[in-house]
Order: C-alpha cells, then sequence, then structure tokens
C-alpha cells in the first residue's frame, strides 16, 4: 500500500509505522505538482494550474530526493501550489519511480487536448530521464468522460513502444459505504451545502480502496493483466526502502578549541555549578549529582543538545529577552547550572530521571516559552548561528473533536439555513478550485486538509 499526499510528506512516518505494524509493506511516495514552465514562473494565466505527478520512493536515496522536492516546491516554487519543474525532477531523479499519472498529470491532459505527438514526445522524456524500468504508464478506473479515452491511448502507446503498464486506484476512502461521509467532509473543507449547485464532489462513488477482484474486472483483460501483475513488481522494487532508523541527528555545535563537545558542557556544567551555589559547589550531594547527569547525558549522546538550548539561552540573556521553560527539564541540575532553567532541583527534590532516563531512550524535553513580540529575535539568531538550511519551522496539526464535527455536519446539511440546488458531478484530476480533492486528508491527524 502506497501513501501519496498531495505536495507533501507529512504523513509518511506514521503511515510506514502503521504499515508496518499491521504486516503490510509501504510504499512511500509523493503526488507532486509540476509546474507548466519552470518552478519560478508566477504568471495568473500560465503557471496557475500545474500538473499532477506521482512519485515512489525505491530506496533510501528516492526518499531523500522526494524530501528534497518537496522542500524545493514549497520553498522554491511555490505558486498556488508547491511545484517543481522537469530540470529539478530530472536532477533528483535518482531513486524514484514515476508514472505517466492521472488525469490530472501532464501526459494524459496533452492526450485530452489531441497533442498525441506532445505526449509521445514526453513518454520518451520520462523514459530518458528515469529509465525504461522506472517509468510506467498509469491506467485507472473511474466514472470520468475522458478516462477510457486516454487509457486506450496509453495501451496502444505502451505496446507499440514497449512501455510497462501499472494500474492504480485513486483512494480518498477506505470501504465504498464511506462515500457519503467523506462528501459531507467535503462540504466541511470547503465550506459549502450538501445540496449545493457546483460545489466539489468525487466524480462518482469508486474512490475507495478497491479489491483484487474489483482489480481484476476492471484490467485483467489488458494484456493478460500485466498492469496489475506491475504493481507487484512495482511493490518488489520499493520494497529496499526502510525508515525504521531511530537514532538522533543533531546539529554540529561549534566549541571553542581545545575542547570536546563533552568536556565543553561538563566545563560550563562546573563553571554554572559555582555561580548558582557559591562555596556549597564543593558539597558532595551536588558534585554527585552532576556527575551522574553528566554521565548520562553524554552516553544518551546528548551533549550537543545541551549545548544547542545553553547557547539560545545566552543570547536570549544578553538581548534582554525573557524565557521560562516548562516541563520535566526544571529537573536537571545540569540545566539549572547552565542557566537554563531557574529551579533548583535539589531544594525542590525533583527527579532527573523524569526528564532524562538511560532505560527510555528519547530526546530531552526542553519546553521554552518566549514573548510573542521576541519571537523572531530568536529565531533570526538561531538562522544566522545554524544557516538558514539547517532551521525549520514546524507544523501542528488539529482534528475534530466530536462537538466541533455535529456543528460542522450540522451546517453542511443546511441545519439554520435555507436549502439550495442539487449539486454537480466533479472530475478531481481536472478542479481548477484551490480545495482540489487530492489535497484533502481529514481523516487523521497527519491527513489534514492543507
Amino acid at each position: 500500500m502506497a501513501i501519496t499526499d498531495h505536495g507533501v510528506m507529512f504523513g509518511v512516518i506514521d503511515f510506514y509505522r502503521e504499515a508496518k505494524t499491521a504486516d503490510i509493506q509501504p510504499i512511500i511516495g509523493m503526488e507532486g505538482y509540476l509546474a507548466p514552465r519552470t518552478m519560478k514562473d508566477r504568471d495568473a494565466r500560465l503557471d496557475k494550474s500545474p500538473y499532477h505527478l506521482l512519485m515512489l520512493a525505491r530506496n533510501a536515496q528516492g526518499y531523500r530526493n522526494l524530501c528534497k522536492i518537496a522542500t524545493a516546491a514549497q520553498l522554491e516554487g511555490y505558486y498556488y501550489k508547491p511545484r517543481i519543474d522537469r530540470d529539478f525532477l530530472a536532477a533528483h531523479s535518482e531513486g524514484l519511480v514515476v508514472t505517466s499519472g492521472c488525469l490530472g498529470a501532464q501526459i494524459p491532459s496533452l492526450v485530452m487536448e489531441g497533442r498525441d505527438d506532445a505526449a509521445r514526445e514526453m513518454i520518451d522524456w520520462y523514459l530518458q530521464i528515469f529509465g525504461r524500468e522506472n517509468f510506467f504508464l498509469e491506467l485507472q478506473n473511474h466514472d470520468i468522460p475522458e478516462l477510457p479515452r486516454v487509457n486506450e491511448w496509453l495501451v496502444e502507446i505502451g505496446r507499440k513502444d514497449d512501455v510497462r503498464f501499472v494500474a492504480t486506484n485513486d483512494v480518498h476512502y477506505v470501504l465504498s459505504d464511506d462515500y457519503d461521509a467523506h462528501d459531507t467532509l467535503l462540504c466541511v473543507q470547503t465550506s459549502t451545502l450538501k445540496n449545493e449547485t457546483g460545489r466539489m464532489q468525487m466524480s462518482d462513488n469508486s474512490y475507495f480502496l478497491s479489491s483484487q477482484a474489483e482489480m481484476w474486472s476492471a484490467f485483467g483483460h489488458i494484456d493478460s493483466g500485466s498492469p496489475l501483475s506491475n504493481t507487484l513488481l512495482v511493490a518488489e522494487m520499493c520494497r529496499d526502502l526502510t525508515l525504521d532508523d531511530k537514532e538522533y541527528h543533531l546539529p554540529i555545535f561549534p566549541v571553542p578549541q581545545g575542547f570536546s563537545e563533552v568536556e565543553y558542557v561538563r566545563y560550563l556544567a562546573e563553571k554554572g555549578l559555582v555561580w548558582r551555589f557559591g562555596e556549597r559547589a564543593s558539597d558532595p550531594v551536588l558534585r554527585e549529582r552532576l556527575d551522574y547527569e553528566l554521565k548520562t547525558i553524554d552516553k544518551m549522546g546528548f551533549n550537543t543538545y545541551f549545548l544547542i538550548v545553553w547557547d539560545l539561552c545566552e543570547f536570549a540573556r544578553h538581548a534582554d529577552i525573557w524565557w521560562n521553560v516548562r516541563g520535566s527539564g526544571a529537573g536537571s541540575l545540569v540545566a539549572y547550572c547552565l542557566g537554563i532553567t531557574n529551579i533548583d532541583p535539589i531544594q525542590n527534590n525533583l527527579l532527573f530521571e523524569r526528564f532524562l532516563n538511560p532505560g527510555r531512550i528519547t530526546m530531552p524535553d526542553i519546553d521554552m516559552d518566549f514573548p510573542d513580540d521576541r519571537r523572531a529575535d530568536m529565531i533570526d539568531y538561531t538562522v544566522r548561528k545554524y544557516g538558514e538550511d539547517k532551521v525549520a519551522a514546524i507544523i501542528t496539526f488539529g482534528t475534530l473533536g466530536a462537538k466541533a464535527a455535529v456543528r460542522d455536519v450540522g451546517r453542511a446539511y443546511g441545519v439554520g439555513s435555507g436549502a439550495r440546488e442539487s449539486g454537480s458531478r466533479f472530475n478531481p484530476h481536472r478542479a481548477e478550485t484551490e480545495a482540489d480533492p487530492h489535497l484533502y486528508r481529514r481523516q487523521s491527524r497527519t491527513q489534514q486538509a492543507l
């Protein structure tokens, strides 16, 4: 089973772990957006509607390239949607499997426009960039008028030019019975009513996770079912990718010459012990606790983490920026001596093990609060210190609670408002609206409406 969210990879790790737990081979991918011209062009008439592009990671290199593509699409190519162009794709093609895509992709779009020669040239480009073994002509089965003609054209060209097929199903919900619930969620996302004319709707109830029998019924007659047997081939091609690595990869902190990271943390902690406790710094209880914490921090590999947090606090102190630390970090004597926290864990009888425990290898969790009007100063300093390409904002996903869900569903059904005319069918692959249903992912924490 593959995950191919549009333009993002937010759900990849959770999906990978859930699939592994269920003994299902996860296939990691992304359905990106390919700019009609270049990812730098931003003309409202020419560049507003990028093409869809399905990419799957064969191995670790492919996964890294997917991450680079997703990042560049957001930071460099964003115009209505996160986009890349063919030059960027070619430069990051290693380790990827690519298909001709759905009706929203470039090759099917050219076919629908009657530009057969241009479509064949595009197929040749993909074959040259990715190799014949990594490119497939994608066939789908949905109730969209243009789809049978596109499938027929792809099959004809594939046979003639010896290009392999693969059959896919565009999955937006799990069971066919989920269609109405999903349709209601689309109304919630797009702030429309269930009976509204021209609103976003799926073209038919075929966007569920089809069974093997249903897929064979749709595609088994094509070349003895090769589009379906090739799905197993693609799965085997993507089997080498593993995301099980749980090691931490911390930035490099520039320690002064003559120090290692472990030595510098100890130097700062020893210095801070005198600063915090004065003549009591030689107290055996303090010395024993400090040595124990320093050894634990070093054993767990978190010297760099403490140096980074200490450095941020030092900047805040010199820039006269107030901060506060919440959580179990207050139980660390090292953090107290480094000036990260201001609560004496010895006096308050706080346990270090609640913060760091050798029996439970997890990242330290030092939650720091800064005033709203000084957050930008902290971020700017961090970017200057470590480099713009080494600092990233993170995202938090909201979920629908029971009360909000009832309210939103009621609104979608027009409770308290006048009814409107019945809706019209919608082709998700040719959507020009910003609320592209491929972007709609509200069923889980990691798959949210963008």
